[in-house]
């Protein structure tokens, strides 16, 4: 409910030097007063005994920090107890602030889900949040955090901006097409109106996909026939023993998948099967399963023998012939392969990564992504791309049909920031946040 007042451990579990405490909702005065005896002066932090309501016994001695309603992240009255992070000292203090009437545990994500409810941040502001908690890279915590500050929900209330004025020209010829004054080219001025919002909608669609591959990470897949190396040099490049090696054809059987983060950029690096006819059920499926892989990955790392070469035998993205054991060729010959490697002695695995590195930083933008990061975004673009493009079409058509379509534009932008319709996506996302965030 959100008239409970809710709380949660919002440091790290286990044992710690400092565990915090936070605290939202209508009873966090009461709490605070009856386990630190005061209500401590806004947002300073004051040195308390707690102790518990119930019995009086000291628990602890810390910090408290209280908060009003309204200036806070959550919108409501806030408090944090700092306290030492043994994990009688925190049980003790959840089993008094629980004893509470009207507190309750939080659920995930239920502090920024109030936030929102709010009016403290827009929907974009928190999926651009959930996206810095989950940030493994340099690249990730950059885009995350322009998302968790707003950057989509400033533009998007610019472009709204435009479609407001467009649609007081359409309004005002559909309610007063006789008036002196209303001009009978609406449509036309309208379109003048909208058409740098639809150049930008279709320039963030164009880049789009390098703010997906930003968080999510780009397909790096390495496949050829069995016994290439491809199982080698995935343990080379993740610096530990990811795969099983063996000179016998058909070991590895299913998709093995790292992460790895190249100068910033987030890789998916994945390990399949050897590619050749097979009448064993199991690798077949093995092989399948890595057709379907290098057809869907960003670059297929296609991997033969140097003294026996064979061509790529997969379509995808981009896909580069490597030539492995190179060791075992003389270095006059080694020359005329192109990228050639041995994961063995480790000729060549800095050139080849670097070359991923670039490949990586090239598929999203150099870590500078526009304002699309999940497929929920790229599809309101689309809609409201798509509605704009119909009133760009034919600005003469009749003010009602272009007023439709100019609203569907605007519903589409609301929908990135939470103004209308996001019920269905609220479970999901408050799904991935951390207890007390």
């Amino acid at each position: 409910m959100v008239n409970d007042t809710i709380f949660a451990i919002a440091s790290g579990a286990g044992r710690a030097a400092i565990a915090v405490l936070r605290l939202s909702g209508p009873e966090v005065r009461t709490i605070v007063e009856g386990l630190a005896g005061k209500l401590p002066e806004p947002r300073f932090a004051a040195l308390a005994t707690f102790r518990d309501p119930a019995t009086g016994e000291a628990i602890d001695k810390g910090f408290v920090i209280f908060s009003p309603a309204r200036k806070t992240y959550t919108g409501e009255d806030y408090a944090e107890f700092h306290v030492h992070g043994g994990r009688a000292v925190v049980a003790a203090m959840v089993k008094a602030i629980g004893a509470i009437a009207g507190a309750r545990p939080a659920e995930p994500g239920e502090f920024t889900r109030r936030a929102l409810l709010n009016g403290k941040m827009d929907l974009a502001e928190v999926e651009g949040l959930a996206d810095l908690i989950d940030a493994e890279t340099e690249w990730q915590r950059r885009a995350a955090l322009r998302q968790a500050q707003g950057v989509l929900g400033r533009q998007a209330a610019i472009w709204r901006g435009a479609l407001l004025e467009a649609a007081a020209l359409l309004e005002a010829e559909i309610d007063f097409p006789e008036e002196e004054g209303v001009p009978g080219s609406a449509g036309r001025r309208a379109g003048e109106i909208l058409a740098p919002v639809l150049a930008g909608l279709k320039s963030e669609l164009a880049a789009g996909g390098a703010g997906e591959r930003l968080r999510e990470g780009a397909i790096i897949v390495i496949a050829g026939p069995p016994n290439a190396g491809k199982s080698t040099l995935l343990n080379a490049l993740a610096r530990r023993d990811v795969a099983i090696v063996s000179p016998f054809a058909g070991t590895t059987r299913d998709i093995i998948e790292v992460h790895l983060d190249l100068g910033g950029c987030p890789v998916s690096l994945i390990d399949t099967a050897g590619l050749r006819e097979s009448f064993d059920a199991v690798e077949g499926i093995g092989i399948f399963r890595a057709r379907d892989k290098a057809e869907s990955a960003d670059l297929v790392l296609w991997l033969s023998e140097a003294c026996a070469p064979v061509p790529p035998g997969v379509q995808g993205g981009a896909v580069w012939p490597v030539f492995t054991k190179s060791d075992l060729l003389p270095s006059t010959e080694r020359q005329s392969l192109g990228l050639y490697i041995s994961a063995e002695s480790g000729e060549n695995l800095d050139c080849l990564l670097k070359k991923m590195e670039k490949f990586a930083s090239a598929a999203v933008s150099g870590g500078h992504a526009g304002l699309i990061a999940r497929e929920r975004h790229r599809m309101a673009f689309e809609r409201a791309a798509s509605a704009l493009g119909r009133i760009l079409d034919d600005p003469g058509a009749p003010a009602e049909l272009l007023a439709e379509d100019l609203r569907v534009a605007m519903v589409s932008l609301q929908r990135l920031t939470g103004v209308v319709d996001v019920e269905d996506i609220l479970g999901e996302i408050f799904a991935r946040f951390c207890v007390g965030k």
